[in-house]
């Protein structure tokens, strides 16, 4: 009987303890430009490097990147900076000429490339609405 008590003590403190220790996801969602399958594995890569980062998907299409992440170990800035640092733009960082020179020849887009930046998302999400 002892056992069985000691066990389900030692149960109920890991549970506690596990979700006590759960973390609060932020989503964030931000402009990147790029042109290919190539772009998408490299954009996708940075921004999972960074610590704090659960996942990250760049759309091709829209050249939008969606993130999520644990806000207490880093920022959409930081993974922006990430993307950025690459060799892509993102609609607040400029990659630097050194990394975007080193993008394979069918990844270096154009400078001007549309991308939906988190702006436009929200006036998106308001046409039609007169507030």
């Amino acid at each position: 009987m002892k056992k069985v008590i000691l066990a389900l003590v030692i149960f109920a403190t890991v549970g506690i303890t596990s979700a006590m220790a759960q973390e609060k996801v932020t989503m964030a969602t931000f402009g990147v430009r790029g042109n290919c399958g190539m772009c998408k594995g490299t954009i996708e890569k940075a921004a999972k490097a960074v610590d704090g980062v659960t996942n990250a998907i760049w759309d091709k299409t829209a050249k939008k990147m969606e993130v999520s992440f644990d806000a207490k170990k880093t920022s959409a800035m930081a993974i922006q900076k990430a993307v950025a640092a690459s060799g892509y733009d993102t609609e607040k960082m400029t990659a630097p000429e050194k990394a975007y020179d080193g993008l394979h020849g069918c990844c270096q887009y154009d400078k001007d490339q549309k991308m939906t930046t988190s702006e436009k998302k929200m006036e998106d999400a308001h046409k039609g609405h007169n507030h």
